[in-house]
C-alpha cells in the first residue's frame, strides 16, 4: 500500500459511474493466501472470499452462504471444502457446490448438490489473483462458458529470465476518473516533478501517433521522451529505444519498452472496489539494468514516489469532485479520455463500434 490514505480519509468523489463487467479483474496478491486462511477483497462492489484448495486451485466466492446470508469467511476452510459457521453448510469452493447439510435427516428429500453458492472462475498471474465477473443475474458460469472467456491478462515478457515488482495504492475517485487520470499525458511535469523524472521547465511540444486496436487503442512505437531521466539509463546499451503503450477494457494499460534483446514491461490497472473507489495496480517485469546493484529496490522506491504522487492528486482532486462541478475535456491531450468513454459505451451498448477510423496523430505539450 502506497501512502497512509483511507478510504474514510475524503468523502467519496462525486456520482457513482457504470461498471463493466464480463471481464477480469485483480483481486489481491497471491501472497495474502496461504494455508487454510481464507482471504476478503470487495471486487466492484461484490464481497469475496479467497482461497487456495489443498490441490493448489485458487478460488472466489461472493462472501455471502446462500443459506441465510452469513459471510462465508466467518466459517472455516479445511483445504477441501468452505464450511459456514452458522448452520455448517460446506461447499466445495471452486465450483460453489453444496457438499452438505447437516441439518437434513432422511426423511429429506432435498440434494444439497443441486444448491450452488456464488463462485467465480479465478486464476493466478504474475503473483495477482485475478477474478472473471460475470453480469449480474446470468446465473452459474458453465463449463464450456468457461473455455469461452479471454484470456487472464498477465505482464507481457520477452526472455526466460527476468525480475519483478509490483506497486499498488488506493484511490478516492470512481474508476473513471481512475482511468483517465491513468491515460492523461499531460500531468507530468505537474504531478511527477522530481530531478529524476522531469521538471516544469522541460515541458516541450510532443507530437504521437495513436492506432485502434481490439477493445482499445495504442501509442505506437516511439522514441521515450527526452525529458524523461529513467528512459536516459537505458542508453548505456548503445542501442535504440522505443516505447509501446496499449489501453485495453475495461482497465488496462500495457507499456512495453525495448532496447535491443533489453526491456521493460508493466501492466497498469485501475480496478472498482467499493462505490466511488478503485485501487491501482502496477505489475512490471524486466530484464535491463540487471547489473546494477539493488536495482528492483531503487525502482520499487522511485515507483512508490511516483504512485504516491498519482495517488495524492486523486485525493485532491476528490475534494473538488464531491460537489460536482462542470467538467470539461479538450483536443489533444485528452483525446485518449475521450476514446475511453466512447469505447465503454459502445461495450456497453453492446454495439463493437470503435471511436477511431484509423490511425491519429496528436500534439500536445509535457
Amino acid at each position: 500500500m502506497i501512502g497512509e490514505v483511507t478510504r474514510a480519509a475524503v468523502v467519496a468523489s462525486g456520482p457513482s459511474t457504470t461498471l463493466i463487467y464480463d471481464d477480469w479483474y485483480p483481486a489481491m496478491r497471491a501472497s495474502e493466501i496461504s494455508g487454510q486462511r481464507l482471504a476478503k477483497a470487495m471486487l466492484l462492489g461484490i464481497p469475496l472470499v479467497l482461497g487456495r484448495t489443498s490441490s493448489g486451485r485458487y478460488f472466489a466466492m461472493r462472501d455471502s452462504c446462500p443459506h441465510r446470508g452469513i459471510p462465508l469467511s466467518y466459517g472455516w476452510f479445511d483445504g477441501k471444502q468452505v464450511t459456514c459457521k452458522y448452520h455448517g453448510w460446506a461447499f466445495e469452493p471452486v465450483s460453489g457446490q453444496c457438499q452438505e447439510i447437516p441439518s437434513l435427516t432422511k426423511s429429506d428429500s432435498l440434494d444439497p448438490c443441486r444448491i450452488y453458492a456464488t463462485a467465480f472462475p479465478c486464476e493466478e498471474r504474475d503473483g495477482h489473483v485475478w477474478v472473471y465477473v460475470p453480469q449480474s443475474g446470468r446465473g452459474k458460469l458453465r463449463a464450456e462458458d468457461l473455455s469461452q472467456l479471454p484470456l487472464v491478462p498477465e505482464v507481457p515478457k520477452f526472455s526466460r529470465r527476468f525480475r519483478s515488482a509490483y506497486l499498488t495504492a488506493d484511490l478516492p475517485c470512481n474508476i473513471d476518473h481512475g482511468i483517465i487520470g491513468l491515460m492523461d499525458p499531460a500531468h507530468g511535469p505537474f504531478v511527477h516533478q522530481a530531478w529524476w523524472w522531469r521538471s516544469r521547465a522541460s515541458i516541450h511540444e510532443k507530437e504521437k501517433r495513436f492506432e485502434p486496436i481490439e477493445n482499445g487503442f495504442r501509442m505506437t512505437a516511439h522514441q521515450p521522451s527526452a525529458n524523461s531521466a529513467p528512459y536516459k539509463l537505458l542508453g548505456v546499451y548503445g542501442e535504440p529505444i522505443t516505447t509501446t503503450i496499449d489501453f485495453v477494457l475495461p482497465n488496462r494499460r500495457y507499456e512495453i519498452i525495448r532496447c535491443g534483446e533489453k526491456w521493460f514491461a508493466s501492466l497498469t490497472t485501475v480496478t472498482p472496489t467499493i462505490e466511488n473507489h478503485c485501487r491501482i495496480d502496477v505489475c512490471a517485469a524486466w530484464n535491463v539494468l540487471a547489473w546494477v546493484p539493488g536495482f528492483t529496490s531503487m525502482l520499487k522506491f522511485f515507483g512508490a514516489i511516483f504512485v504516491g504522487q498519482d495517488q495524492q492528486t486523486m485525493v485532491e482532486q476528490a475534494a473538488g469532485l464531491r460537489y460536482g462541478p462542470a467538467l470539461m475535456l479538450i483536443d489533444d491531450a485528452d483525446k485518449p479520455a475521450k476514446w475511453y468513454f466512447a469505447l465503454k459505451q459502445a461495450r456497453l451498448r453492446g454495439t463493437g463500434e470503435h471511436p477511431m477510423a484509423g490511425p491519429v496523430t496528436l500534439h500536445w505539450r509535457s
